[in-house]
Parts: C-alpha cells; structure tokens; sequence
C-alpha cells in the first residue's frame, strides 16, 4: 500500500510541476504579446533589422561566389604542383579545373566504394563526365597505368553514373595497350602531356580530347 501511495503522489507531483510549467510559459507568453501590442514600435525596428542584417549576408554571400567564381576562372597547375599532391589533393585539383572550365556542379567522390570514379562533372552543354583520377608521385617515371583501371571504370560509369563521357586522367603515363582498348570502349584518355596543357592553359577538356560525343538530344 505504501508503494502504491508513493508512486501515486509522484505521479501527481510530476503533474503539478507540468502544470506550473504550462502557466509559466503561457504567462510569459502572454506578458510578451501584450508588450509588444503596446511597444508596437519594437516591431518595427526588429523588422527593419532584420532586413538590414538578410541584405548584409545576401550581399556579402554573392560577392564571396564572385569571388570564387574569378579565382576558379584564373586557376592554373604547372606538373611539379601536381607531382607533389597527395593523390587525393589530385583528385580535388581535378575537380576544381572541371569547376574552372564551368562544370558548376564538378565533386570529387573518390574512396572507398567509388566503383572507379572519382570525379563526376557535368560541362555547359550537359554531357555527365565521369572521371577516375590515377596519381603518381614520380609522374611518367612511375608504373604506368594499366587496361585494368580502364575495365574498372568503364564497367560502372555508364551504368552506375549515366555517363556520356568516360574519362582517365593522369599525371604520369599509359601503358601501350590502353589508347586501343579505350578506343573500343568509347573512353578517352588524359596523359601527362595533355593534362599539362589543360591544367596550365585555359582551355576546357572538351577542345583538348579527340572525338568528344555531342550533347543527347533534349539536353
């Protein structure tokens, strides 16, 4: 009985406080309308902040897009910047020359689970491009890159990403078997000498890369 007594009257203590609780707040509530209906003036400067302050940012939101918008326009990499990235700094360097030559919505993906891609873009005449990015510290003295990374990405990009351009971009070389291979898959190939002269020209991919498809009808 005591135990039934104890709970009961904690249950309406917790009651009582919920109920305070409510009347303060409505109290307050109260007490704030009723000011202002008096201080109606408050509104008015509140308001008028307010609108100040939403200029401010929007003006200040714009210009710092400007902003990015002539740093990304006037981005250049010589090959020894590029050597010395780590290979996911490069993946971003990508990104942002895909951003430079107006792929507005250019992002880097690359990690774990990327199925091959790395960057995915979509130029000013709406073709998707999806690229994998391979690094190498010692450019072309290092490996070369093989038709297994050609097979790996083109499995995927088309599928997994609509791709309408299948890209390779790298900072070093390709071995001699993947220029046909990339050829019979419909994917193109960006090697040292070619990202040289994008990276640190202002011409976008699309004027530097042979036989570029055109855009899909209805885009």
């Amino acid at each position: 009985m005591r135990r039934r007594r104890s709970r009961q009257q904690h249950r309406d203590n917790q009651l009582l406080l919920l109920g305070l609780a409510a009347a303060a707040g409505l109290a307050l509530v109260w007490a704030v309308v009723s000011w202002l209906l008096v201080n109606w003036w408050a509104l008015v400067i509140i308001g008028a902040l307010a609108a100040v302050v939403g200029t401010v940012w929007v003006h200040r939101y714009r210009q710092q897009q400007a902003w990015d918008r002539v740093r990304q326009q006037a981005l250049r990499y010589g090959l020894p910047q590029l050597d010395a990235l780590h290979h996911r700094d490069f993946e971003y360097a990508i990104r942002d020359l895909m951003r430079r030559d107006g792929c507005t919505d250019a992002r880097q993906i690359g990690g774990a689970g990327d199925n091959g891609a790395d960057v995915l873009a979509t130029d000013p005449l709406g073709r998707s491009w999806v690229i994998q990015v391979k690094h190498r510290r010692d450019g072309d003295r290092g490996s070369p890159v093989g038709t297994p990374d050609l097979q790996r990405v083109n499995g995927t990009a088309r599928q997994l990403y609509g791709a309408d351009i299948v890209l390779v971009v790298t900072n070093g070389r390709f071995s001699t078997r993947c220029a046909p291979l990339a050829q019979q898959l419909h994917m193109h190939l960006a090697d040292r000498r070619t990202l040289a002269t994008w990276a640190g020209g202002g011409r976008p991919l699309w004027e530097l890369l042979p036989k570029i498809p055109p855009p899909r009808k209805g885009r």
